[in-house]
């Protein structure tokens, strides 16, 4: 499991999602609101079904839509096994640019041992007066011919004055196979 840090104010658990499996999506729909200014997501080991990209995106209405216009940056650094390559790049084929699905890890197969790990920080998701900020890092194990670490670091906002209260996480073009993440509110 990921463990908390200690250190700039309190870590409250507010809410683990597990994936049985089969889940098309993992979403926060409650916990969400003016509590902390700071919420972070720690991801554990997410694994797909069949391959793809992970990402997210930010509701206004309680969880019916995800579809909060989105602006982010997007950059990663790799290294394979075999040290054959190894590389850090900003990435513009995979910003946002007022759209929606905020990509976040680099892409993940289905060898078994193949996972993403990471944390996102989302900034006054219930602020009515600002955009909401957010940061993620995470570190992708890519498995079978080309097996190596990516990391990803992706920052941006949601383009919206209006409340966020739930976010959701999902593949691209799959289902979310294994893994946990786990909401925390920072005070």
């Amino acid at each position: 499991l990921i463990k908390a840090p200690s250190g700039g104010g309190a870590w409250t658990l507010i809410q683990t999602l597990t994936s049985d499996g089969s889940d098309a999506s993992l979403s926060f729909t409650s916990g969400i609101d003016s509590t902390y200014d700071e919420y972070v997501f720690l991801f554990n080991n997410i694994h797909p079904e069949t391959g793809g990209y992970f990402l997210f995106n930010g509701s206004t209405d309680g969880g019916s839509n995800y579809d909060v216009t989105t602006t982010s940056t997007y950059f990663v650094a790799g290294h394979r096994e075999d040290d054959s390559s190894t590389y850090f790049q900003y990435d513009g084929g995979n910003d946002v640019a007022q759209g929606t699905d905020i990509l976040l890890s680099y892409y993940l197969d289905t060898a078994n041992d193949a996972s993403m790990s990471g944390y996102l920080h989302l900034y006054e998701p219930s602020s009515t007066t600002f955009v909401k900020n957010f940061m993620f890092c995470g570190n992708t194990m890519r498995g079978a011919s080309s097996a190596q670490s990516n990391n990803t670091f992706v920052g941006g906002y949601l383009n919206s004055t209006s409340a966020v209260d739930a976010i959701q996480f999902k593949m691209a073009s799959d289902e979310i196979q294994g893994g946990s993440i786990s909401m925390y509110g920072i005070g």
